[in-house]
């Protein structure tokens, strides 16, 4: 070999190498990026629909949201009555800060480790348990009993009772505001929500009276309107929580009320877009959810979307991209269509009226979102 041609093939060798350096460096870069991007995750307690175990079985249910919303794994829960039997699931909040989630059944609050996946405890309290709430940093639970006289406020690490209150009307839903000062008690016997000091339990005042009996309800993230479904109505009234005063009767149009198979009303989930410039209102009879344009007010309907049962519940993902009705669909807000359907390890469809997403990177949960398509503007 001449050395000229030896040269150029030193050369050429060099050159290659570092190609292959610099393509082991990117790759490298790029695998570690992906590693820290945070990975969106649905969490969905079953049974979620009473307990009825068709829906998806018994467990909590983890959904990768970036990928299709492709099932990753169940985990182990318990919430079972004296012969074993799963009991319904009644609620379901997290708080990415202290790394746990907590499940209410009919008889019990379950508390989580996010991270190892573990039972850390579960127990009963008098009077049973309905949909809870927590407080922003994890501290408390506000938990109703199940349609009775009371609430238990719990130490969110123990899950001992630290304040009990008595409104005595129809415990059931109940929801804390994003910036952790006030929690709202909704009753099924009662026309007015109650608001209490999150930090004081105190009960501060009453919102209302609205039209019948409040259901499910949310509110925007400065905590000054609460939207509310009720009682023989299809649609929702608006409350000034400042204020106290009923501001708003909004019914929806086009569609008549008719049977429905479960709670009883024709309106059982409402949900504010995380940017609030949309409200969401499930209709069980005709298997619709329905849209409001909120930039106005009071809203005004835009569309309506068909689902394949009838919802008893919507919340939102925390960016706002997709909205999550208890059938178990996933619908793409900005287009309003249905892009999936979630199914767990045995192609069974999901549903559930308990989900919530939250965010982890390196195994570790970054935030939190709610179940309760609670306003995000401050």
């Amino acid at each position: 070999m001449s050395r000229v041609c030896e040269t150029r093939m030193r050369s050429a060798l060099r050159i290659t190498a570092s190609v292959v350096v610099a393509i082991i460096c990117y790759t490298a870069l790029v695998a570690t990026s992906r590693a820290a991007e945070p990975r969106r995750l649905l969490y969905v307690a079953t049974p979620g629909v009473r307990d009825l175990l068709e829906f998806g079985g018994h467990g909590l249910l983890v959904f990768d949201i970036d990928d299709g919303h492709r099932f990753l794994r169940r985990i182990p829960t318990g919430g079972v009555d004296d012969d074993g039997k799963p009991l319904n699931v009644k609620g379901i909040c997290a708080c990415a800060a202290t790394k746990r989630i907590y499940i209410t059944t009919l008889q019990h609050v379950l508390c989580l480790d996010l991270v190892t996946e573990k039972l850390l405890w579960e127990r009963k309290y008098d009077g049973g348990c309905d949909r809870l709430a927590i407080s922003p940093d994890g501290a408390f639970l506000y938990v109703p009993s199940l349609e009775k006289e009371h609430w238990n406020f719990l130490d969110a690490a123990t899950g001992d009772v630290v304040r009990r209150i008595e409104p005595h009307s129809g415990a059931h839903n109940t929801v804390c505001g994003l910036a952790g000062t006030e929690v709202y008690l909704a009753g099924l016997r009662s026309p007015y929500l109650k608001v209490v000091d999150a930090r004081s339990h105190e009960v501060l005042r009453d919102v209302g009276p609205f039209s019948h009996s409040i259901r499910p309800f949310t509110v925007n993230g400065s905590q000054t309107l609460c939207f509310v479904n009720l009682n023989e109505l299809l649609g929702f009234e608006i409350g000034d929580l400042k204020s106290g005063k009923k501001l708003h009767r909004i019914e929806v149009q086009g569609f008549e009320k008719g049977p429905v198979k479960r709670h009883g009303c024709p309106s059982h989930g409402i949900g504010l877009t995380p940017d609030e410039t949309e409200i969401w209102v499930t209709d069980a009879h005709n298997q619709r959810l329905h849209v409001f344009d909120n930039t106005v007010m009071p809203p005004k309907q835009k569309e309506s979307i068909t689902l394949r049962d009838e919802p008893g519940w919507v919340t939102f993902s925390i960016q706002g991209d997709y909205a999550n009705p208890s059938t178990g669909q996933v619908i793409d807000v900005k287009s309003k269509l249905i892009v999936t359907q979630l199914t767990d390890e045995a192609g069974r469809a999901v549903q559930s009226e308990k989900m919530l997403e939250i965010d982890v990177a390196d195994g570790a949960p970054l935030r939190n979102g709610d179940q309760f398509g609670l306003g995000r503007r401050e």
